[in-house]
């Protein structure tokens, strides 16, 4: 495999395969904020994270990590 691979809460991402990011936003029942990673077909991944500031961090950390593959 050519693809870098990013480690998220447990979760190894192959960052290749990241069709698209979602901007964070509050999750549903108060369980904190959270961003969408869609890969191809119906593959979705959906962290969450306690805080927005951990959040908005994950999502910058991936999308740096993103452009880097580039």
């Amino acid at each position: 495999m050519t693809g870098k691979i990013y480690e998220l809460q447990g979760y190894a991402i192959a960052l290749d395969k990241v069709i698209f990011l979602t901007r964070v936003f509050a999750a549903e029942e108060a369980e904190g904020f959270q961003f969408n990673i869609r890969f191809g077909g119906d593959l979705r991944l959906s962290p969450k994270f306690a805080t927005r500031h951990e959040a908005d961090l994950q999502r910058s950390l991936l999308i740096k990590a993103l452009n880097q593959t580039l």
